[in-house]
């Protein structure tokens, strides 16, 4: 049975033919560096028409996330609900909530706003990502580090016009769960449907309630796309060392670097994911704390406020729950951007050959 073999579409520094101490034929010139990285493109996803990077992103995120939805609803009521002895333990948490609100209407609270978000940023992700990395490396002739770095803000940038304010529904309907859930009263908000929430919200907080924690998600979502990609080039150089310098990885492999990647990289941007949660999900009257904590109601340094900065939210975080607490949901972020980012990283290269294997084979037929 033939082992399924990947090259990744992500750049990578060491390449097979750069490292080969066995050459017998000393005749056999090898490529300056420069003509060996632009090659290395070729051969990746630079051939690939920009649409084609921006279907397979969005199918590779749509999935990614879909599958990982329960979980980032655990995390999300960790962080929104700090002093709920029901959500401090993931598997207790689960249980909590499946056995108080059910499956769907519990793990799966805020799921449409997520998937309608999911795709078009994914898409403008990977398709603006693609186009600028062309640009500044092909056009412009930038150092190719800077340019996948430049190209990872610019695509952050763009892909955030369409989930920052799915975010914030998303949010807050995980948060709440089902309509009138008695075991979330203290979020503040009771949205009956999606359509309900974009109504209230609109009516009673306005337009601008809808990019609450922009700032934040920059902050948290800009490093946490850098530190994801050096992480997987360095996992993805160690991986193609042991595999006697071969770029064709086993998929399982692919699936490790992406998910070591993902994980590493969730962990070190929480403390900026539970400030842009508790933002997100803040009402116009106070911030969603339990109020059964009568230490807190007493404490005037440690009340939340309304409308709050990043630099408030974090000393309003310190005061009420230590260091600690600005690595709330830490354990389900971590398992959610590891497995999330493995599935989407390896779907997007493989919905990417597929349309372009589609794409030659009809160009052939005509």
């Amino acid at each position: 049975m033939s082992q399924l073999f990947l090259s990744s579409t992500i750049p990578f520094n060491l390449h097979p033919h750069e490292i080969q101490p066995h050459i017998k034929d000393q005749d056999k010139k090898k490529p300056p560096p420069a003509q060996n990285n632009n090659k290395g493109h070729e051969e990746s996803s630079d051939n690939s028409p920009i649409w084609h990077c921006m279907l397979a992103g969005g199918f590779g995120g749509v999935v990614g996330d879909s599958a990982m939805h329960s979980l980032d609803t655990v995390k999300t009521r960790q962080q929104g609900f700090p002093y709920n002895p029901n959500y401090k333990k993931m598997i207790f948490a689960y249980s909590t909530i499946v056995r108080e609100e059910g499956f769907f209407r519990g793990l799966y609270g805020g799921y449409t706003p997520a998937a309608l978000g999911s795709f078009p940023s994914t898409a403008a992700f990977f398709g603006t990502y693609e186009y600028s990395k062309r640009l500044m490396i092909n056009n412009w002739h930038l150092n190719e580090t800077l340019s996948y770095f430049i190209a990872g803000v610019l695509g952050d940038l763009a892909s955030s016009i369409f989930y920052v304010p799915s975010e914030v529904l998303k949010t807050r309907l995980q948060l709440q769960g089902k309509y009138n859930n008695p075991y979330t009263k203290e979020c503040g908000y009771n949205y009956k449907s999606l359509i309900d929430a974009i109504k209230t919200i609109y009516k009673t907080e306005g337009l601008k309630a809808f990019v609450f924690g922009y700032k934040e998600t920059l902050f948290r979502d800009l490093p946490f796309s850098a530190l994801q990609l050096t992480f997987y080039e360095k996992l993805r150089q160690l991986a193609i060392y042991y595999n006697h310098n071969s770029n064709d990885l086993p998929v399982s492999i692919e699936l490790l670097a992406g998910a070591g990647a993902g994980g590493l990289a969730g962990i070190l941007t929480t403390p900026l994911d539970v400030i842009k949660t508790r933002i997100q999900t803040q009402t116009n009257n106070f911030f969603n704390l339990n109020k059964t904590n009568t230490k807190i109601k007493q404490n005037p340094l440690v009340r939340f406020i309304n409308k709050y900065e990043t630099s408030r939210a974090i000393y309003s975080i310190y005061k009420t729950e230590g260091i600690l607490g600005a690595f709330s949901g830490v354990g389900p972020r971590f398992i959610w951007t590891g497995i999330q980012s493995s599935i989407m990283l390896l779907l997007y290269q493989i919905s990417l050959k597929q349309l372009d294997s589609y794409l030659n084979n009809n160009e052939k037929l005509m």
